[in-house]
């Protein structure tokens, strides 16, 4: 996409090549780290692209859940690194998923696969994710996080073109914005008039 846009919009293109290729989505191995409430949302998307969805997740999803968007539970990461072609981090940043991707699990990811983080730049280590994409260890990366925000003018990772990188606007629409407003006020509310708190982070 970003190297199809560049061409698209260059002053010196007078044609596009026919062998311009990119990767199916559809078919494709789809592994989640973090299957939250936002890694969910995005397993039910990724089904209506008959994605084969893999997941590893602290806490097992039910049974029930799994068959709904056809989700099958990798209990080691390793193994849904191996497996995927696009691998997906959706998680909170703890002192445990600092770094959760380095050059490790940059290695055991294939050679033509994606690395998508919509969680928090610290979760992958960006000096191996630079050396990863330098040398083709995998395919391409597409952050929406990085650290910090904005990274420096001079940081390697601009220099890319196997990579796509936005400010942090995974939630940058007016809907999305009100609905949190609106969650906000609903959890004051139910604060001020002594109710169970809808949102409550860190439940009594």
């Amino acid at each position: 996409l970003h190297p199809g846009c560049q061409i698209a919009v260059s002053p010196d293109t007078q044609n596009f090549a026919v062998d311009w290729l990119g990767v199916e989505v559809t078919r494709a191995t789809l592994g989640i780290i973090g299957m939250g409430n936002i890694g969910y949302k995005v397993a039910q998307r990724a089904r209506a692209f008959d994605m084969r969805i893999l997941y590893h997740n602290r806490n097992r999803r039910r049974k029930e859940e799994e068959e709904a968007v056809g989700a099958h539970y990798c209990e080691k990461m390793e193994d849904l690194l191996q497996q995927s072609d696009f691998v997906m981090l959706v998680v909170n940043l703890t002192s445990e998923t600092h770094k959760l991707i380095g050059k490790k699990e940059l290695r055991l990811m294939k050679p033509t696969a994606t690395l998508i983080n919509i969680s928090r730049g610290a979760v992958v280590d960006q000096d191996a994710l630079v050396e990863a994409l330098q040398n083709k260890v995998i395919r391409a990366a597409a952050l929406d996080v990085t650290y910090p925000e904005p990274l420096p003018r001079d940081h390697p990772l601009l220099k890319l073109n196997n990579i796509i990188i936005t400010p942090h606007i995974g939630t940058a629409t007016g809907q999305a914005i009100r609905m949190m407003a609106e969650e906000a006020i609903a959890n004051m509310l139910a604060v001020l008039n002594g109710q169970p708190i809808p949102s409550e982070v860190l439940p009594k």
